[in-house]
């Protein structure tokens, strides 16, 4: 009932040279459901203007800037492709950016969406695709996605990675804005006393037995600061280490988050005995910490949860469905009218939201799905009241 959009690396030029043939196919947009688009050609800007103002709707879409040599150099998103594309045009309000995009452009195309949210759903698939020069949010590799892990042997400790292995004991992410990350790294092996030295530094627990015993000492100031156990100078057992490491385990794994707790009743107390100066060390400890517990607790949800039917009606009022697993729009489909369109609706449905182990992680191009369908839901809050759970769509479906 859906097709999926074309694999593989984009080709140099995206369109015939007489005809537009629209931006190919889409998980949101029913196989059959005819594409209104148009394609306008024009050396200079104000050709451009004149075809827009005298073809494009106003209507939800999706739009591509298209350069001298064939190649798609911006994608964008309309609630009204008119306004939004008539906007390139003026000189004195509009953002450098626009100018400079449109001194690029030699052809211009559009592709009308059901309705507004289709569009937002079409422009990052049609980004994530085709990777335009002058698109950022949600180009591939731009996002720059990392991994908080828990591991590295024999003295386990929090750090963050681009690539991991598989072996870790503990994968979180993908996430962005690695220096939020790696703060909150640097502050979690604090609070739990985890070391966070190269590899080449040799680890030797007090429990550990040696041949020869010498004394030894810390290999950096952590530990007489009171934030490393010393496990390169045999000052921790290798038991209590390894509390440390189930502990900052728990926190990423969302199942013990008292430190949070701790950290705010302690900044508290410091208000009230006007050490603000502690306070706010305090504070930005905690603000570190919050971010990424709640990064992580979508990340949670999302592999867990979130899954429903989303019924949306378009400006002319005809009303799509949108079925959402997971936090990820999986098809989308217009409302079944009919028996044989219910008895598809229903099959579809059921193998949408089958039964199956959620990912350990997510890819990095799935979490700029599930964060653009968060937002939506979060910037328009009565669209949660149209939700449907699974059972109640089987139900209409079954009912007609």
């Amino acid at each position: 009932m859906t097709r999926r959009p074309m694999e593989g690396t984009p080709q140099p030029r995206l369109f015939s040279a007489d005809a537009f043939d629209g931006f190919g196919p889409s998980l949101f947009r029913p196989a059959e459901e005819p594409v209104a688009g148009r394609r306008v050609r024009g050396k200079h800007p104000d050709r451009l203007k004149r075809a827009v103002r005298d073809h494009a709707p106003r209507a939800p879409g999706v739009y591509g800037m298209i350069d001298a040599k064939g190649r798609v150099v911006y994608v964008g998103k309309a609630k009204s492709l008119r306004c939004r594309l008539l906007s390139y045009f003026r000189e004195n309000s509009r953002h450098p950016k626009a100018g400079k995009i449109v001194s690029h452009t030699r052809v211009l195309v559009w592709e009308q969406t059901a309705d507004e949210f289709s569009a937002l759903l079409r422009e990052l698939e049609l980004i994530q695709r085709l990777g335009p020069r002058f698109n950022v949010l949600g180009r591939p590799g731009l996002s720059r996605y990392h991994y908080v892990c828990v591991g590295k042997a024999p003295a386990a400790y929090a750090y963050t990675t681009a690539a991991p292995t598989g072996k870790e004991l503990g994968c979180y992410g993908p996430l962005a804005a690695r220096n939020k990350s790696e703060d909150a790294v640097r502050r979690l092996n604090d609070w739990f006393k985890l070391r966070d030295c190269p590899q080449t530094v040799p680890m030797v627990f007090a429990d550990q037995g040696e041949l020869f015993t010498e004394a030894r000492g810390a290999k950096c100031l952590r530990f007489d600061l009171g934030t490393c156990a010393g496990p390169c100078a045999a000052a921790c057992s290798r038991k209590d280490y390894g509390d440390g490491v189930r502990g900052v385990r728990a926190f990423l794994d969302g199942r013990d988050r008292t430190m949070l707790a701790t950290i705010r009743r302690r900044m508290d107390e410091a208000v009230a005995g006007f050490a603000f100066e502690k306070a706010t060390a305090l504070r930005d400890r905690l603000q570190a910490l919050e971010w990424i517990d709640d990064r992580l607790a979508l990340l949670r949800r999302t592999r867990h949860r979130n899954s429903f039917v989303y019924p949306l009606a378009g400006p002319e009022g005809a009303v799509r469905w949108y079925l959402i697993h997971r936090g990820q729009v999986r098809a989308a489909l217009p409302a079944p009218a009919t028996a044989a369109e219910r008895e598809r609706t229903a099959a579809l449905i059921r193998q949408t939201f089958a039964r199956t182990a959620p990912p350990t992680v997510l890819s990095g191009g799935a979490v700029d799905s599930v964060l653009l369908v968060a937002a939506w839901f979060r910037r328009n809050v009565g669209e949660k009241l149209k939700l449907l759970t699974q059972t109640v769509a089987m139900g209409q479906c079954e009912a007609g």
